[in-house]
């Protein structure tokens, strides 16, 4: 700031050199938005004659870190400029699309059009990034109606923009027919519909893309390799993984740290935490997200221990930690009932290293919390938090008070849930089964007219499991449904085996006033326990089985599980919405506390 002021004072300058200096020569050594404003107000006295290649060059540093205030005032300098064309209109549209309001860039757009400003390929990239961060499908519709009026649908920097406005409006068929109408598509198109499927959990379209992209000319790149790891990760398709592995080391994509933090990740939520620390373990070069990618997978397997020991290392390795490095240490604390050492890092995140708390950590502590038993400390953690809480922290305490079967708490978290949402399903059925528990049926009638008025809509329980290098998908209540076939009767009788080594099916579950018979029979075929009986009929002897489910698992799985392994000398590893389950010889390695 002094170096720069130096240069436009006329008190260090003589007049005459005073009056030559390049005002745009200034503005490539400014530093923030103060100065810029100098500068304009130095070529204002010194060179009125500046036009608009002067204020485009002032607009241009507005957008390059574009804040509300910089945003603010290159709106302000193009407003000024009488016949603006369509690159200063270019610069504006990538300035908002990167700011926090970037439907205003669609907004000017459409005021500017009124000028005679022809939209160019520069031009629709920023604006269709701009309505996909704002998740405006509309405007993004009539934005590619536009860009097919001048010829632009299909020219390469415009498709791929394209199709990513779709996906994250979660049109994704829209966006597939914009990929099949490029005759031949280059790697950024493929990489932005891989993407597509994968941000909206639609992995098994993502990986035949990739499929069709080998047997194609088009190379992949490590973009297209996070996007494949990643679908690997949502399907628990570990064989798959370390295919996709080999890959990676075979086309040397594995010099990518990005690469291989995702090959932490994969193998982490695949259910194998060996493969996960082999990796990390045979990283030639690491940093924060690699670290903490580690300490999420110790977590995760609960390994709370591990992911404290390895936060250790990472600071005597000079890493420092961020949000997500904080999160997995949370994570880990709350799997474990370390409350104590929980709040040590909520507090020590933000007064050493200045993170301030997102939602996600205020999650953490609530379940923290909760899991423990200390349900009304998370209700006022939650109450009294500097932010208005969201929907999603009052399920998580609702949660809780379900696992504790603390029924009048769980009727006032409600009650703050449906001040924010009364649409999602899942908060009725545990409200529901709390109240079949306590056998108050009249109750759950109730709340059940309550969600079908309202629209509510229960998520299905659905399990997945590798066999084969295929994903195999089961959904709760098949058995129910369908004819009997091989794997129900299977799994009928390892129901009548386990009860000879002492399960009892949890008919307390189930929120419907039936008879035992038929509340039995609703237990036994969730889709985990059909996954389970799934992988015993088709694998070998001794092999481990691996379960991923959608939901968080039923006390009533996790019991049969437990004895599935004793009886079946198998291990298995199951992966639900909040963590891994390792049972093994009739053991879980939770603990019983998840």
């Amino acid at each position: 700031m002094v170096a720069l002021a130096a240069q436009i004072s006329p008190f260090s300058h003589p007049k005459s050199q005073f009056y030559t200096t390049n005002p745009l020569s200034l503005i490539r050594k400014c530093t923030s938005l103060r100065e810029l404003k100098q500068i304009q107000a130095f070529s204002i006295k010194t060179h009125p004659q500046n036009g608009i290649s002067f204020v485009a060059e002032l607009i241009n540093f507005c957008t390059l870190n574009p804040t509300t205030a910089s945003m603010d005032h290159a709106h302000h300098l193009f407003d000024q400029i009488p016949q603006p064309d369509v690159v200063v209109f270019n610069t504006m549209a990538r300035g908002y699309s990167r700011s926090e309001t970037p439907i205003l860039a669609v907004m000017l757009f459409a005021k500017t059009l009124s000028t005679g400003i022809l939209p160019d390929d520069y031009t629709f990239p920023s604006l269709l990034r701009a309505c996909a961060s704002s998740k405006a499908l509309k405007e993004g519709k009539q934005l590619h109606s536009l860009a097919f009026k001048h010829g632009l649908n299909l020219h390469v920097y415009v498709c791929p923009s394209l199709i990513n406005m779709y996906t994250a409006c979660n049109d994704v068929h829209a966006a597939r027919r914009v990929f099949d109408m490029i005759d031949e598509p280059c790697i950024v198109m493929y990489n932005a519909i891989i993407t597509g499927y994968a941000r909206n959990s639609l992995p098994n379209e993502a990986l035949a893309l990739f499929r069709e992209l080998q047997a194609s000319e088009v190379k992949p790149t490590d973009v297209t390799m996070l996007c494949v790891l990643s679908c690997c990760a949502l399907l628990g398709a570990l064989d798959l993984g370390r295919w996709v592995h080999e890959y990676v080391k075979k086309n040397e994509f594995d010099q990518y740290v990005k690469v291989n933090t995702a090959l932490i990740d994969m193998y982490a939520k695949c259910g194998s935490l060996e493969d996960a620390v082999s990796v990390f373990e045979t990283m030639s070069v690491k940093d924060t997200q690699a670290w903490s990618a580690m300490i999420m997978a110790y977590a995760t397997h609960g390994h709370a221990s591990k992911a404290v020991s390895t936060f250790e290392e990472m600071k005597k390795a000079r890493f420092k930690p961020d949000e997500i490095t904080f999160l997995g240490l949370l994570y880990a604390c709350s799997h474990t009932g370390l409350v104590e050492k929980g709040f040590e890092y909520f507090h020590r995140m933000r007064r050493k290293y200045g993170i301030v708390p997102g939602i996600k950590h205020y999650g953490c502590m609530v379940d923290l919390l909760g899991r423990s038993g200390r349900l009304e400390e998370a209700y006022k953690f939650i109450d009294e938090l500097p932010t208005k809480p969201t929907a999603i922290l009052w399920r998580t305490l609702l949660s809780a008070c379900s696992s504790h079967g603390n029924l009048e708490l769980a009727k006032e978290v409600m009650r703050r849930i449906f001040e924010l949402d009364d649409s999602h399903g899942g908060d009725y059925v545990i409200l529901s089964n709390l109240c079949a528990k306590a056998g108050k049926w009249e109750d759950v009638d109730v709340l059940r007219k309550m969600m079908k008025d309202r629209g509510g809509v229960k998520i299905p329980g659905c399990s997945s499991i590798e066999v084969n290098n295929v994903v195999h998908e089961f959904f709760s209540g098949d058995g129910e449904r369908y004819v009997s076939t091989e794997l129900h009767n299977a799994l009928d009788e390892l129901v009548e085996e386990l009860k000879l080594s002492g399960y009892v099916p949890d008919t307390s579950l189930v929120s419907h006033d039936m008879e035992e018979e038929d509340k039995e029979i609703t237990l036994r075929y969730h889709s985990e326990k059909l996954a389970i009986a799934y992988g015993l009929l088709n694998t070998p002897a001794g092999t481990t089985i691996r379960v991923a489910k959608n939901l968080r698992i039923c006390s009533d799985c996790h019991s049969a599980a437990k004895f599935i392994s004793l009886v079946s000398r198998r291990q298995i590893i199951l992966r639900d919405v909040q963590r891994f389950h390792h049972f093994s010889e009739g053991n879980c390695s939770c603990g019983d506390y998840w």
